[in-house]
């Protein structure tokens, strides 16, 4: 025992002797040499590689950087999702195919692309719980057994079935405070609904009991997503035929119960002269207007929290005698309340000549921002470099 002592005492005069060495006579700080030799993991992704040389060009503010993660070869990624072990995935409605691509190196890079389900029905939502894969169909939603080591699927249920035809053939689904959330979109531009599942919010159990309208009035809420508190925000797209300047699309903070206003209402419960003229003159008073109004026609998309600041894709105008949107923008929010737009990815489009249309939004666990694009078939990886 007085050994053992004796050494762990001339062990530690000399680790003390050997720190202020390389300290005061070397000038190096052993701190920083040791990060140097072990990295944390966090500045290994922000100063290493990060994804392939773009087709096209894009802009990003400074203290950022954008490569290409995943070249789909043809296959139009929408919705992107991370399972529990941080692989991201992503819907294919066109092909009927949900991917999974890994990157265990994390350079951002996909190690390569896997096709976890497929012949399924235009899949675009895709959730995760527990050990199970949620994937929002246009029919229906299933839920699947995941084995996450292997990237398999097992039995499958299918927990409700959805509306189907019609304009707007998405369907997006969320857990939010261990519940289900589903986005079903308008079968029209504008008209009377006959079927309440349709241009409104859904909300179910997990094993899809107890399914009822959470939201109403909501035209085609392609995406939605948790804010601080639980908030569920959502993007909403206006009807289109009203020309170029109206009506504006939304960012709407969707809650139980409310009304959003569509058909007869638009912008800040602006009735529609267009729509059934006439008729319930004062539908729009017992409405909940957005947060924030977004240009016309910019038809956004996908939306995420990063760093505070809430950021949407613009997926682009098919209808307005100046091409508008295709671009993804940063918002400020404090609280309830959205300002300051402000470009963050440009470059989609030059002139009339479009490139690419930014789709879904998703931060991984190390910070990593991924962009979906529906026309270039690609998905970007965005990285601080500072």
């Amino acid at each position: 025992m007085r050994s053992l002592i004796i050494f762990l005492i001339i062990l530690l005069v000399v680790l003390t002797a050997g720190y202020f060495f390389v300290k005061n006579k070397l000038g190096i700080n052993p701190q920083v040499a040791v990060s140097l030799i072990n990295p944390p993991k966090t500045e290994y992704i922000k100063l290493g590689p990060q994804g392939e040389d773009l087709p096209f060009p894009l802009t990003v503010p400074e203290g950022y950087q954008i490569g290409v993660f995943a070249k789909l070869e043809g296959a139009l990624p929408r919705v992107l999702a991370i399972d529990p072990a941080g692989v991201l995935f992503a819907s294919v409605p066109a092909r009927g195919r949900i991917l999974v691509l890994p990157d265990k190196d994390k350079n951002g890079i996909a190690d390569n692309v896997m096709v976890i389900l497929s012949g399924l029905n235009s899949p675009h939502g895709i959730a995760f719980a527990d050990n199970s894969l949620y994937v929002a169909e246009t029919d229906k939603v299933v839920r699947y057994e995941y084995d996450q080591q292997n990237f398999l699927t097992g039995r499958q249920e299918t927990l409700f079935t959805l509306p189907t035809g019609g304009r707007h053939f998405t369907r997006t689904i969320r857990i939010i405070g261990g519940k289900l959330y589903t986005s079903v979109g308008s079968p029209c531009d504008t008209c009377r609904e006959n079927d309440e599942k349709r241009a409104a919010m859904l909300v179910s159990d997990l094993d899809g009991k107890n399914l009822r309208v959470y939201a109403r009035g909501l035209r085609n809420t392609v995406f939605f997503v948790e804010g601080a508190g639980g908030i569920i925000w959502g993007t909403d797209m206006g009807r289109d035929f009203l020309g170029d300047n109206l009506p504006p699309d939304d960012i709407n903070i969707i809650e139980d119960g409310k009304d959003y206003g569509w058909p007869f209402c638009y912008g800040d419960k602006i009735r529609d002269s267009k729509f059934e003229p006439g008729q319930n003159a004062d539908y729009c008073l017992g409405t909940t207007p957005p947060v924030f109004a977004l240009p016309a026609h910019v038809a956004p998309l996908g939306l995420t929290f990063m760093d505070g600041d809430l950021l949407v894709s613009l997926h682009g105008s098919w209808n307005s005698s100046v091409p508008v949107g295709y671009k993804v923008v940063r918002l400020n929010v404090e609280g309830r309340k959205v300002s300051n737009m402000e470009d963050f990815i440009t470059g989609f489009i030059k002139g009339s000549s479009v490139s690419g249309r930014p789709v879904d939004l998703i931060v991984d666990g190390d910070g990593r921002l991924f962009v979906s694009d529906d026309k270039a078939g690609l998905i970007y990886v965005i990285t601080k470099t500072e």
